[in-house]
Formats: structure tokens, sequence, C-alpha cells
């Protein structure tokens, strides 16, 4: 996920119509929204931590990250073989309200992690075949008789990105509490030439992943929050985890803070609804990330044939610039760093790492060492632009797994 603030266009144009999404988008079920059951929920509170040790020595990371980086807030988790060996908590979320691991965060593109694991579960179903086109499901998408479910999942569908797509960035910042709805956002994509014919390259569009949350509705019939809980949240207990149709975040907050219009401002409960899929836009706590980095990134809830196309959906290989396609966008993806099913894969870890309105957030899990890393970070006055949480998960790899560094993903 990409923050707006990278858009640098000058305006943009009147979105055109494309009305006939507003019935694939709309909630199909009425079943309740994930997250109303407390009866079982676990604490997440911080580690006792040693003086010395690994546990240690990953606080004193995140301390010097937060002060060379001028950070409000680090939180963090880390586990190996579902263990934990740290979790803690450093400065503030609000002015004399420090920190907590408890707190929520919104969780941006994790949440497309999820859908990826939630699309390949149906396939192990037997309910898709991830090569059918999506015309069957989204017949007024253009040319959706070229699109598979595959490219929807794996990026690879031509799509221009809404997000850097010209003025988005201004309109999301003029009026940063609006309401964005998938039809919106889609028609912004899709009034653009693609990039590319489908399947043949690949870029990373936001877009992609509003269509493939419309297209599993139909499929199944189901909300996607609903089923998200069903065959995702659920099955992993990621009980503080949940979906928003409104900017509302559960308490206790984690609040925000940006710099990026140009004043130092709360960015807490500006509104995420542009950022993917209607019923994936989430919040999550520190406990659940780190679960959720174990769960997805060792596919416990998929068939081994399904985990492969996890890592491997056929990006590798893809990514090449064209006349048409600048290297910036059709980024090269080889088999050391790749886009999966929604998930990246960077030298043997799966990840993800979303970032907006001031929140930071990274999740990565090492398979051959059973390590799971889990960071959330909010920004000071002075921090800089960028992944922050993706920048103290890769110190913290290098530490635990010096043989497999994290390296940066485009």
């Amino acid at each position: 996920m990409r923050s707006v603030r990278s858009t640098s266009v000058p305006r943009l144009a009147a979105a055109t119509a494309f009305t006939a999404l507003v019935a694939l988008v709309a909630p199909v079920t009425t079943a309740a929204a994930a997250g109303d059951d407390n009866s079982h929920r676990r604490p997440c509170v911080a580690s006792r931590l040693p003086a010395h040790g690994r546990a240690a020595d990953i606080m004193r990371i995140a301390e010097q990250a937060k002060t060379d980086m001028d950070l409000k807030s680090v939180i963090l988790r880390v586990t190996v073989d579902g263990r934990e060996v740290v979790t803690g908590a450093l400065g503030e979320s609000m002015t004399g309200v420090p920190a907590e691991p408890a707190m929520h965060f919104r969780n941006g593109n994790i949440a497309i992690s999820y859908l990826g694991t939630l699309l390949l579960r149906l396939v192990d179903e037997g309910a898709v075949d991830l090569d059918a086109p999506v015309s069957r499901w989204l017949p007024d998408l253009p040319n959706s008789e070229g699109i598979t479910l595959r490219m929807l999942g794996d990026s690879t569908t031509g799509l221009a990105d809404y997000v850097t797509s010209p003025g988005f960035g201004e309109s999301v910042y003029a009026d940063p509490f609006r309401q964005w709805s998938a039809e919106e956002l889609v028609a912004i994509s899709t009034r653009q030439d693609r990039w590319y014919d489908p399947g043949t390259n690949w870029n990373y569009s936001h877009a992609n992943f509003v269509l493939l949350g419309a297209a599993i509705e139909k499929i199944t019939g189901t909300r996607l929050d609903v089923l998200l809980q069903q065959k995702v949240l659920g099955p992993l207990g990621l009980t503080e985890t949940a979906n928003s149709y409104t900017p509302d975040i559960p308490t206790p907050v984690l609040h925000a803070f940006t710099a990026e219009r140009g004043t130092y401002e709360e960015s807490t409960f500006w509104n995420p609804s542009w950022t993917t899929a209607p019923g994936a836009v989430e919040t999550t706590d520190i406990c659940d990330l780190a679960r959720s980095a174990v769960g997805i990134g060792s596919g416990e809830l998929l068939s081994p044939a399904s985990y492969q196309e996890l890592l491997n959906p056929g990006t590798v290989g893809l990514g090449t610039p064209t006349a048409k396609c600048p290297q910036t966008v059709c980024i090269a993806q080889t088999e050391a760093t790749h886009y999966g099913m929604g998930v990246l894969v960077v030298n043997d870890w799966i990840a993800q790492h979303p970032l907006f309105f001031g929140y930071s957030a990274a999740q990565a899990y090492l398979p051959c060492e059973h390590l799971a890393i889990a960071v959330s970070t909010t920004k000071g006055r002075n921090a800089p632009d960028g992944h922050t949480a993706h920048i103290i998960t890769q110190r913290i790899a290098a530490a635990l797994a010096p043989d497999h560094p994290i390296p940066d993903f485009g």
C-alpha cells in the first residue's frame, strides 16, 4: 500500500460512471460483521524484558530506530515456532498516553494477503478455477473476458493503479474524510489505457483487489467481510482483526499523525475507504499481526498446491519495462523478489508492509526458521516518509536471521 503522498500530478479528471459495479460490490448477505464475540479474546501485553538475549536485542533495535527516525510509537512482536520471543511498545499513542501492544491500528494491504488466501481456499474447495475469466461475475468490467481471477490476485491485469493516477492524491488530501465507493475507484483505473495485455507483465494496482473482492462476493453470494471471517480470520484465531465500513477504530486506539498535508496533524480517523475492497478495510493489533504472519506465510490454511500458488502464481520473470510501461511501474519480478498471490516474497520471507495516513506496519515470516516479525509505527513531527515499520523489520531480521536479509521491493 503506497502512501498517497507519492502522487505528484496536477489534477484529477472527473470520474466516469461505472455504475454496473454498484450491484457487484453491494453486500449480498446480512450476517454479523467479524469480531462481535468478545468471550475468548486473549490479552496482548508487553513481555517482561530480560537484560540480555534476543528479546533485549530486539527492543534495543526498536529503541534506536525510534530515535533515529523520530517515531511517535513503535509496537512489535516477534515469535519463533509460534512462541513469543518478545512483545513490546515504545513511545506514545497521543501526548501523555503510552503506546500499548493491545492498541488497534489500520492494517492496510495486510488484508490483501487475506484476499489471496481466501481465493486459494475457494480453489481448494473446488468453488473456483484460478484461470476462469471474470466476465462470468463482472460482465460490465471492460474486457473482462480477458482477465482471470489469477490475474486479479497476482496483479497482472495491466490495469492502472488509481492511487498513483493523476490527481487522486490531491483529492484524498483535499478531503481526507471522504467516503470513496468501489465504483469510483475502479472507474479511475478503467478509464485509462492498460499498461499491457492481461497476463503478459506485472504492475501493482489497488484496482485489482477491489475487483477481486467484488468477484468473490458474486462467486460465493456472501459479503466479503463475512467470508474473510469464516475462511481466514476465524480459522487463524485473529480475534482483534475486523473490517469496518466506517473510519472507526475499536478501542484501545493507536493514534496516527502525519505532515503529509504540510502541517503535523492527527490522521487517525481519516477515511481509509479507498485503500482496498469494501469488506477488507480492517484494523488489528500487534498480536494478531504476528499470528497473521505465521498463518499466511506458512500456508496453514492451504493445500500444498495452493501454497505454491500463493508464493508464485506465475509472476516470476514478469515485470519488464516497455515503451509504454516504465521500469517504475512494471517492476522486475525475480525468483528472489516477487509478488505472489496477495503477498510479497522477498529473499525467502513472505511479507506485506502497508503505509498510509501516518500508519506504517509490517508482517514478515521466514518459513525455514519459523520466525515471524510484526511491527507497527506512527510518525513524530520530523519522521521521514516511507516504510518505517519495514525498516525496523529489516533490522530485526538482520539480527535474528543474518543469512536471510529482507530486501526492499520496488
